[in-house]
This record gives structure tokens, C-alpha cells and sequence, in this order.
């Protein structure tokens, strides 16, 4: 009998296939060591068991969306997550299909529900407590963000809920409705240690108060003394009283607009000022503005100077050019009476800033009612008046104007100066700059969202605390780096191939572009194109760090 033999087939290869890890396996190392999934599972009372995806586990999926820096909108956060490792990153068996739409939204749902301020801050106490930080000044402002969509501006006010509508828009788009976000940061990492989302048309001036009712006694407590850094907005009679009843210190500038800050800025001088170093000098003027005993720190600024000079020099040129173009103008006019030529000539000298008279004549001018020149003997129809002269700078002026501007005034109830020293009070003001670093990074387009479209304003709250959450994390993981380099004398190339031990987070990310997770066929998964900077770096942050790269 005759045997048959089938063809050989050979079997068809399995494909390699990659996904990309760059440096999201950083960002899910800070998650883990802020221990984000985990409080919010715990408060939130989320049982893994029960549900595929945590709400803890999809706000991470989200921090890992905002900080990939793609400008994905969150419906998009599926597509973000097909070529990336999920199960690494976030939790093993979770798939990007599962980080669906109505997961998100479930998961902003339930943060709104749980409460978004209290959420968030009880993350924050916790990445406070676990990076080891004790801040002496906490940084208060205040942003908008331009939303799409009319969502209850039509509606009556609510309490519970953020009223969006129109107001002051920082973003230069008054004609679109927008909702506010109100951080309080801290100075040593720039973490912000509280957020609030508020009304598109809230004030600054008045919010500020409320939060100063609302929320210093929670930050006395989770974070001890400390003092409490905002800009002029706060600094009013009601909002100064307000913190005097919570006995909490607190630095802020002066607005220039005060009765009281005019006079003191027009009697600067900085030769009379003691120098405080780098360029500044200050001045201590006693106050009791709004009842409240203070410390005014008068502040000259040598660079502020240089600003100055140049403002007040453009200022002073355009204006001099159109005083003596009008008083050319004036020249040419012909008056009827030497009375009324004098009025005029009086009034446009008191209405010179620039310049003044430093000559002026007025002069009869026989006027015959004829053009061409007159015929010899006739008698004048009449006597006109002009006037002549000439203008000079006011040069002490022009110097008064740049001493006032390129000085500011800084206040604080700390009247101790022992307590708080007049460098400390500049510095501690200085350090406002977290806060507008942290909304910077905010509005980056290349973030989560530069503008918010959701379906509810309840959702847009949470979203508000998600991307807040993003903040946290992304600078809770500079300060790691950079603590981690310093602590151990090392350093990382910047742009230029320099070392340096301060890099941006933003850097150390686009420096770990490339790196991808290789998994050959039927074999365990490998993680290719880490170089040895990339390894010594994972190495100096930690094994927590280093496992998403193994």
C-alpha cells in the first residue's frame, strides 16, 4: 500500500512586536511612590474586586495621558494607550480598551462625589509626608481655563457646583466661558498642597478671603506654621483682618493703587536704602493698614532699574514729542486780546508732565485784513497776540518716575524681624514664582487640555484635580531627580551636552524618548535602547523606579 505524505508547511513566524515606554515608566514610579491609586482606592472605598479598572488606577491612567504630553483630549486616552505597556504601567491584565470613555467618566464621577478639594488635599498631605517635605511658605494665586460649550452659564448659581460662564480671562478669550482654578503651592518642591475649582467669574480679592476662612486652619495643621505668599490680590482690609482672626503670617505685595503705597513710593530713594544683596536694597516703613500691625518692606531692584529706565525713557520720548508738537501748534494761533493768550499759555503749561516753559513771550502782532504784503503807510486792522518759547525736559521728574517705578512694597504681619529678616521676606515673595510656574505648566498645550470639554461641570471640577494631580506628580519627580543627583555628586547632560545636577522634569523626559519594550516570540518581554545614562539615573532613584525598565 501506498503512503500519502502531506506537504511541509513550514509554520508562518511569529512577529516581534513593541510597545513604547519612553519616560512614562518614570511618571508610574512617582505614582507609585506618592501612592496615588492607593489613597484614592482607599478613600473613594474601591474594591479591586469588584471593578476591572479602580478609580485610583484610571486617574493614573490619566496622569500618565497628561504627562505623555501629546495634547490628547480625555476620550482620546484609548488611543494614547494602544502602543504603550498598560500592565506594566498601570496594573497587570488591564488593556487599553479597558480605559474606556465611561470609565473616565465613572472615575470623575466618583472623585466628584467624594469631594474634589478634599480629595485632592488628602493626596497631597500624603505626597507631602512621603518626599519628606516641611515648607516655611506656601504660594497663593489663581488661573483660568477657557472651556467649550455653554454647560449651566444660563443657569441660576450653585453652590455645590462651579458656576461656567464669562469673567476675566487670563487666557485673552473673554468671549468663551471658563472655570477658575485656585492652587496653593509650596516653595520647597513647587508642589501644590491645594486646589480649588471656582466660578469663571470669581475675584481673586474674594476668594482669596474665602480661602483664607476656608482652608488655612487644614494647612496649619497637616504642615505646621508657616507663612502664607500671595500677590496683591490678597491685600485688602477685609482679607488682612480675616487672616488676623486665623493668626496666620503671611507675605504679600502692596498694591501701587494705595493712598498710603503712593506716598511711600514717591519719597523713595535708593541711596537711602540699606543694600540686602544680588542688586536689591529695602527700607522697613511701619503700618497698620486695615487695623492690622505690619512690617513694609520697601524693595529697590537693581535690574527692576534698568526696566524701569527704559519704560520711562520710551514714556518720557513720546511724550516730550507731543508736547512740543503741540505747543508748535499753539504758537501758530493768533488771539485776539494779550488776556487770552496769557489764559492759554497758562494753561498748557500746567498740563505739561514731560516738559516745561522755560521761555515764553507773548507778542503783539499787527494784522491788516489783507494777504500780501501791505502797502506803505496804511494803518493795521487790527492787533493779534502770539505766543514764543521754548520747552525743557523735566529731568528731575523723569528720574522721580524711575525711582518710583522699579520700587515695589512687600508686606508681612511677622513683625518680628529676628523671626523673619528682611531677605527672608523678599525670598519668601520670590518664591511666587511656583505658582506661576505650576499654571504655565497647566496651560501647556501640549498637556492633557488646554481647553476643557466635558459633558457636566461636575466632571470638569474633577478634571481640574486630575490635571492638578499631574502638577503634583510632575514636580514631586523633579524634585526626586534633582535630589537624587545632588545627594549623590552626580550629574545629567542638558541640551548642550553640559552636566548639571538641576534638570528640568520636561528634559529628563524628552531624554528617555526611544526607549521601547521589545517582546519576542514566546519569550519574556525586554526592554531595549536604555543607555548607561539612562541606567545610572535609574539606578540613583531606586529599584521602584528602576522595575519599570526591567
Amino acid at each position: 500500500m501506498r503512503q500519502s505524505y502531506r506537504p511541509y508547511i513550514q509554520p508562518k513566524p511569529q512577529p516581534y512586536r513593541t510597545q513604547i515606554l519612553d519616560h512614562l515608566g518614570l511618571v508610574a514610579g512617582m505614582c507609585e511612590e506618592l501612592g496615588i491609586a492607593e489613597v484614592i482606592d482607599q478613600a473613594t472605598q474601591q474594591n479591586p474586586e469588584m471593578r476591572l479598572v479602580t478609580a485610583g488606577q484610571a486617574v493614573k491612567a490619566m496622569v500618565l495621558n497628561g504627562l505623555g504630553f501629546v495634547n490628547q483630549q480625555l476620550y482620546l486616552v484609548p488611543h494614547f494607550f494602544q502602543n504603550k505597556p498598560t500592565s506594566r504601567l498601570i496594573a497587570p491584565a488591564i488593556h487599553a480598551s479597558h480605559l474606556n470613555d465611561d470609565t473616565l467618566g465613572r472615575t470623575l464621577d466618583t472623585l466628584y462625589a467624594y469631594g474634589v478639594t478634599e480629595l485632592y488635599s488628602l493626596l497631597a498631605a500624603t505626597a507631602a509626608k512621603r518626599l519628606g517635605l516641611a515648607p516655611t511658605c506656601t504660594h497663593l494665586d489663581s488661573t483660568s481655563f477657557h472651556v467649550d460649550g455653554r454647560y449651566n452659564s444660563e443657569e441660576a448659581p450653585d453652590e455645590q457646583v462651579v458656576h461656567i460662564t464669562q469673567g476675566y480671562s487670563r487666557d485673552h478669550r473673554p468671549d468663551l466661558n471658563q472655570v477658575m482654578l485656585e492652587l496653593i503651592v509650596e516653595h520647597q518642591a513647587g508642589i501644590p498642597i491645594l486646589m480649588k475649582p471656582l466660578s469663571g467669574n470669581s475675584s481673586d480679592a474674594q476668594e482669596f478671603g474665602q480661602v483664607v476662612r476656608a482652608h488655612i486652619a487644614q494647612l496649619q495643621t497637616t504642615y505646621g506654621p508657616t507663612y502664607l505668599v500671595a500677590d496683591s490680590a490678597l491685600y485688602s482690609a477685609a482679607n488682612l483682618q480675616k487672616l488676623a482672626e486665623t493668626q496666620m503670617k503671611w507675605i504679600t505685595r502692596v498694591p501701587a493703587t494705595l493712598r498710603e503705597a503712593q506716598t511711600v513710593l514717591a519719597q523713595a530713594d535708593p541711596r537711602t536704602m540699606a543694600p540686602l544683596g544680588d542688586g536689591y536694597r529695602s527700607r522697613v516703613v511701619p503700618s497698620t493698614y486695615g487695623g492690622v500691625a505690619q512690617r513694609w518692606v520697601l524693595i529697590s531692584s537693581a535690574q527692576r532699574r534698568l526696566q524701569a529706565q527704559r519704560t520711562v525713557d520710551k514714556q518720557w520720548l513720546q511724550h516730550s514729542e507731543k508736547e512740543v508738537k503741540a505747543f508748535k501748534t499753539l504758537c501758530r494761533m493768533a488771539f485776539a486780546c494779550e488776556a487770552d493768550a496769557q489764559q492759554a499759555l497758562a494753561s498748557f503749561a500746567q498740563a505739561l508732565q514731560a516738559t516745561f516753559l522755560s521761555e515764553s513771550t507773548v507778542s503783539p502782532t499787527p494784522h491788516y485784513g489783507k494777504r500780501g504784503r501791505p502797502v506803505y503807510g496804511p494803518h493795521p486792522a487790527r492787533m493779534v497776540y502770539h505766543i514764543a518759547g521754548a520747552l525743557a525736559s523735566r529731568l528731575a521728574a523723569r528720574q522721580a518716575r524711575v525711582d518710583q517705578q522699579h520700587c515695589f512694597i512687600l508686606a508681612t504681619n511677622e513683625l518680628d524681624e529676628r523671626q523673619l529678616p528682611v531677605a527672608a521676606v523678599l525670598d519668601g515673595y520670590k518664591g511666587q514664582a511656583h505658582a506661576e510656574r505650576g499654571f504655565r505648566f497647566l496651560k501647556d498645550p501640549q498637556f492633557l487640555a488646554a481647553s476643557l470639554s466635558l459633558k457636566k461641570p461636575e466632571r470638569v471640577m474633577a478634571l481640574l484635580r486630575v490635571m492638578t494631580v499631574c502638577l503634583l506628580v510632575y514636580a514631586a519627580l523633579e524634585y526626586r531627580i534633582r535630589n537624587a543627583l545632588k545627594d549623590n555628586g552626580a550629574t545629567f547632560p542638558d541640551q548642550k551636552g553640559n552636566r548639571i545636577q538641576n534638570p528640568t522634569a520636561r528634559w529628563v523626559f524628552h531624554y528617555f524618548v526611544g526607549i521601547h519594550v521589545l517582546y519576542p516570540p514566546e519569550q519574556w518581554p525586554i526592554v531595549i535602547n536604555l543607555t548607561e545614562e539612562h541606567q545610572h539615573l535609574l539606578k540613583l532613584l531606586g529599584n521602584r523606579y528602576a522595575w519599570f525598565y526591567r
